[in-house]
């Protein structure tokens, strides 16, 4: 008989990454011994979740939520709790639950390393993750006696097609579908209506903003202008609104252009990069455009949607973060990188502290090796081969998640336990 490594592991899920990934972990879990129980919160929660006998309907005012969760808890005897994300409100309060209990909190996020990884974390993510108060000396010492080969930077996003298709399909479901959710509310401050539009907006401009792309792109590429790179994150990302000390980001585009009208070289550009999932909510382009005329360098300021970084950064003089994971990507070219907020990888060996317009005239380098060392000990420990929305990216990450979940040590103490094997790599076709 095989050993049950489950066993006596009861894990409760609330919200997951759109689409049916957190139902493959659940059935994952189960083959391995484990019970599992999911809170819907509303009805795009609860359409991708395939075991009825184990869903719970959260249909209350968001005031009862506290007192509901802790009772599931006790009543359900769960041990581990697993959630996407750990600052909406509701994942707040469970996870505040469950270190009151004792219970094992595991986090799933995007990758800290983008497109092929996705991050699983415990306790807690970017502003939260235990990597802010680990230095590279500790980090170091921790792969010294290990020689591991790199892995390369994919240069483009895993599964983009599919992750907008998964929200548009989760926001439908709510919009027409939610009489059974009367007080449910949205936690990112939009209507679900509006929401569900953005989407299908999104979805229907893909071709016409993939044409603008590309135009914006090759302006700059025969420009033969040096620029400096802004990486722009979505207004409503948990990491720019929680970890980050910008109100709006406006605030954040015009420190930006300000610092650069500053402090640039005359014949220096400016390009902000947009996320590839930009849906128009935040009328950046417009703020942007305004901001460069007030200060007189509009003709040397620049605007791209989405689409692929690479391409970008290869030929950039240096970028500015908030703190989007993209900031590692300028990291692993040797790029000078400025990030504005708490982000995991805001070393002071990594990240220069210089005031922007100082950092656009004269910008520090990150040290090589230090970054060598944080990336391949996220490659050993939290970043999983994979990704949440795609099939074949599914299949990938449930190759090792199942067993990085029911792992006694969590991914990072698990590089202090000699019995730990090493984590498997990643491996790209050449």
């Amino acid at each position: 008989m095989g050993q049950v490594l489950g066993k006596y592991r009861r894990f409760l899920f609330l919200q997951g990454p759109h689409g049916p990934f957190f139902d493959r972990l659940a059935g994952g879990l189960a083959a391995a011994g484990a019970e599992t129980w999911h809170v819907a919160f509303n009805r795009g929660d609860e359409v991708f979740w395939s075991d009825r006998a184990r869903l719970i309907r959260f249909d209350g005012p968001q005031a009862a939520w506290p007192s509901t969760c802790a009772a599931l808890m006790a009543d359900r005897q769960i041990t581990d709790l697993a959630l996407y994300g750990d600052t909406r409100p509701h994942h707040a309060t469970a996870i505040d639950a469950a270190h009151a209990a004792g219970l094992r909190v595991h986090i799933f996020e995007e990758g800290y390393l983008r497109p092929y990884w996705v991050t699983y974390e415990r306790g807690g993510a970017n502003g939260h993750s235990r990597l802010m108060e680990m230095e590279i000396a500790d980090l170091r010492a921790r792969l010294a006696d290990e020689t591991v080969p790199p892995v390369e930077a994919p240069a483009h996003w895993g599964d983009m097609r599919e992750h907008i298709l998964y929200g548009a399909l989760y926001h439908w479901f709510v919009l027409a579908l939610n009489r059974r959710y009367p007080h449910f509310q949205p936690h990112r401050g939009l209507t679900v209506r509006r929401e569900f539009a953005l989407y299908l907006r999104r979805l229907a401009l893909l071709p016409l903003h993939t044409v603008e792309r590309f135009a914006a792109t090759r302006v700059i590429q025969a420009g033969g202008f040096p620029y400096h790179l802004v990486l722009l994150q979505l207004a409503h990302d948990a990491s720019f609104r929680h970890h980050g000390p910008f109100e709006t980001m406006e605030d954040f585009l015009s420190l930006c252009v300000e610092g650069f009208a500053c402090g640039a070289p005359a014949h220096h550009h400016l390009v902000f990069k947009a996320h590839p999932l930009e849906d128009g909510r935040s009328p950046q382009r417009s703020v942007i455009a305004r901001l460069a005329r007030r200060h007189g360098i509009a003709g040397r300021v620049h605007y791209v949607r989405g689409g692929k970084l690479a391409r970008l950064l290869d030929a950039a003089s240096s970028a500015v973060t908030v703190n989007s994971t993209a900031g590692q990507q300028a990291l692993w070219r040797g790029l000078p990188l400025r990030a504005l907020g708490a982000a995991v990888y805001a070393k002071p060996e990594l990240v220069s502290p210089q005031p922007l317009a100082q950092f656009f005239a004269a910008p520090q380098r990150p040290d090589a090796a230090a970054y060598a060392v944080f990336r391949r000990f996220l490659l050993e420990t939290s970043q999983v081969p994979g990704g949440f929305y795609s099939r074949r990216g599914r299949a990938q990450l449930m190759r090792r998640i199942v067993d990085m979940v029911l792992a006694p040590s969590d991914p990072y103490d698990a590089r202090t336990r000699p019995d730990d094997a090493a984590a498997q790599h990643l491996r790209l076709a050449q």
